[in-house]
């Protein structure tokens, strides 16, 4: 019996373990829902749905990149929603006065805070969920306050320029898919080919090991909460071009949990040093065909959408955790 199981395992080109579900099981399952979604539905797999389903995820899979850079190092970053709202609301107010400013700005002033996330965090040596929470409602309550909880409309001069940004199409792809996609490409060259890349994964595998060899700790984790608030303001735009030109205070709200949930999902590990922006590109699709199919289906509420997003991260942070247990064992 021994002998046959062997030969059996011999078949097959990998190993179906743990590990590889953890890597890959994102991927598998994304397979998986759309041959079910595609024999189920005749929607499904028109054009138009699936540039509906890339159009409605490429924001939050923008921020999700982000996230990827901050989780690699073993931080969280739930400060992200309200920098979305941010980047929106300062991005029309500045259209009155310059179309440039009125995009660089919003990722600068994003941007700044993220370094101020990053700063207290590493020199403070202070808890992430912590200092980004606190930063979530501090700028949340910013944001409430300079606009009276009103919608920011921007100026006629530049409403066009915004409605492509958030609408607009490039050889029939939208707009936001385009930049999603291209971050995803440059954030995986990055992660990847750069010495920031490398030191990213270092030091979320083992702060105190890279230390000793020489890497800045504080300055890549700075950088890494630098590059996922950048990319929330970025993403604060696009929101506001989608909606015609209008920026919402509460904008963003709750995109923190569907950002991580999107990485984790993908196969980038909560404690740091493993995963990558491709795994989190498969996440944000995951989830954005779940409930696109719970659409197409109509039996359900729609408020079944949470509850499956907070099931498959359950499920994924319960693998991880017997990878993690299994390595630990093997050690």
């Amino acid at each position: 019996m021994k002998a046959a199981v062997n030969k059996m395992t011999a078949a097959f080109p990998f190993k179906l373990n743990v590990s590889f579900i953890q890597q890959q099981g994102a991927l598998i399952a994304l397979i998986l829902l759309i041959i079910f979604a595609s024999v189920n539905y005749d929607n499904f797999l028109t054009s138009q749905n699936i540039i509906n389903v890339l159009k409605q995820n490429s924001m939050i899979g923008i921020v999700a990149v982000g996230m990827t850079f901050v989780i690699l190092t073993r931080g969280i970053d739930l400060s992200v929603g309200s920098l979305i709202a941010l980047g929106g609301v300062l991005s029309a107010y500045l259209t009155s006065l310059n179309l440039v400013l009125a995009i660089v700005v919003p990722i600068l002033a994003t941007a700044v805070l993220g370094m101020v996330n990053g700063l207290i965090i590493a020199k403070g040596n202070l808890e992430p969920f912590i200092v980004t929470l606190a930063m979530m409602i501090g700028v949340r309550g910013i944001v409430y306050i300079t606009t009276g909880e009103q919608s920011v409309i921007v100026s006629q001069e530049t409403e066009s320029i915004f409605n492509y940004i958030g609408n607009g199409l490039l050889l029939g792809i939208p707009f936001p898919v385009w930049l999603f996609i291209g971050l995803v490409v440059l954030s995986w060259y990055v992660l990847h080919y750069t010495r920031f890349g490398r030191q990213t994964y270092a030091v979320g595998g083992n702060e105190s090991g890279s230390q000793l060899m020489g890497i800045k700790v504080t300055k890549i984790k700075v950088l890494a909460y630098v590059v996922s608030g950048g990319l929330s303001g970025l993403a604060g735009i696009v929101l506001a071009g989608r909606l015609g030109g209008v920026a919402q205070p509460v904008a963003g709200n709750m995109w923190e949990l569907d950002a991580i949930a999107a990485v984790v999902i993908g196969g980038t590990l909560l404690i740091g040093g493993r995963g990558g922006v491709v795994g989190t590109f498969i996440g944000v699709m995951l989830l954005g065909i779940v409930l696109n199919v719970i659409n197409l289906d109509g039996t359900l509420d729609s408020w079944w959408q949470p509850v499956i997003r907070g099931l498959f991260l359950v499920a994924i942070v319960v693998i991880q955790a017997k990878v993690m247990n299994t390595n630990k064992l093997k050690t």
